[in-house]
C-alpha cells in the first residue's frame, strides 16, 4: 500500500502577503514532512490569494493545474509609474489626471480585452540566456522580453476612486497583470502601476475553499486492513 505522503494531494493555499509562491512550498514541506512538493503557478509577493500546492504523485498534475484559466481582482493607480510595474520599486512623482474621465477610463480597458500581445515585465523570473530577468534588470542591464499572446476574457472596472482603479480580470495562463495595469496607463497616456492584486480563481478552484499555511494538516496515515 502507498503511503499517504506518495498518493499525495492538492493543496488550495491562500498565499499570504509579501511571500514568494516558494516561501509557501518551503512552509509546507516542512510542515508536512515531504520532498515530492511544487507550486502551480506563481504568484508575485506582492499578490495574495489561491496558490495550488501539490504534493507526492499529484505533482504529475501540475501542468494541467497550470494550463487553467485564471480570476484576480485588483487595483491599479494612475499618473504614476515603476519600473516593475508594481510596489517591488520606487514609484515616479505623480503627473496631472485631472483630465482623464470614467468613459476614458472604460475606452483604455477595453483595448486589452481578446487575444493581445503582452510585454512581460522586465522584472520577472522569465529566463533570459539562463539568468532571470529580474536579476538583469537590478543589475541595470537593459533587456527586451518577447511579447507573447495571451487571452484577456474579462477585463471589467469595478470601481474609481482616482488615482486608484479596482478591476477583475478573467485570463488565460502566462498574463502579467502588471503589464496590463502599465498598458492601461499608457493608453490613458499618464501612466499606471499595480497597486494590489488577488488571484481568486484557478479554473474551477476558488479563493474561497483556500486555507493559510498555517491551517494546513499532515495526512493521516492509511488504516491497515483487517
Amino acid at each position: 500500500m502507498q503511503s499517504a505522503e506518495q498518493a499525495g494531494q492538492v493543496l488550495l493555499i491562500n498565499k499570504p502577503l509579501r511571500w514568494t509562491s516558494f516561501d509557501a512550498v518551503k512552509k509546507l514541506r516542512y510542515k508536512l514532512k515531504i520532498k515530492k512538493i511544487g507550486h502551480a503557478g506563481t504568484l508575485d509577493p506582492l499578490a495574495t490569494g489561491l496558490l495550488i500546492i501539490c504534493t507526492g504523485k499529484m505533482t504529475k498534475k501540475i501542468n494541467d493545474f497550470m494550463g487553467m484559466e485564471k480570476e484576480y481582482t485588483g487595483s491599479l493607480v494612475i499618473g504614476q509609474t515603476t519600473p516593475s510595474f508594481d510596489l517591488e520599486t520606487p514609484v515616479t512623482d505623480p503627473v496631472e489626471i485631472s483630465h482623464i474621465s470614467p468613459e476614458a477610463i472604460q475606452q483604455a480597458i477595453q483595448q486589452f480585452t481578446g487575444i493581445i500581445q503582452q510585454s512581460p515585465p522586465l522584472h520577472s523570473a522569465i529566463k533570459v540566456n539562463g539568468k532571470r530577468a529580474y536579476e538583469l534588470a537590478r543589475a541595470g542591464e537593459v533587456t527586451e522580453l518577447k511579447k507573447r499572446e495571451v487571452e484577456i476574457k474579462i477585463f471589467e472596472v469595478v470601481n474609481i476612486d482616482l488615482p486608484r482603479i479596482d478591476f477583475r480580470v478573467v485570463c488565460s495562463k502566462g498574463t502579467y497583470i502588471r503589464s496590463l495595469a502599465r498598458d492601461v496607463g499608457e493608453a490613458l497616456g499618464v501612466g499606471a502601476y499595480l497597486s494590489a492584486l488577488c488571484r481568486t480563481r484557478i479554473g474551477p478552484y476558488t479563493l474561497a475553499e483556500a486555507l493559510s499555511p498555517d491551517e494546513v494538516m499532515p495526512l493521516a496515515p492509511p488504516q491497515a486492513q483487517e
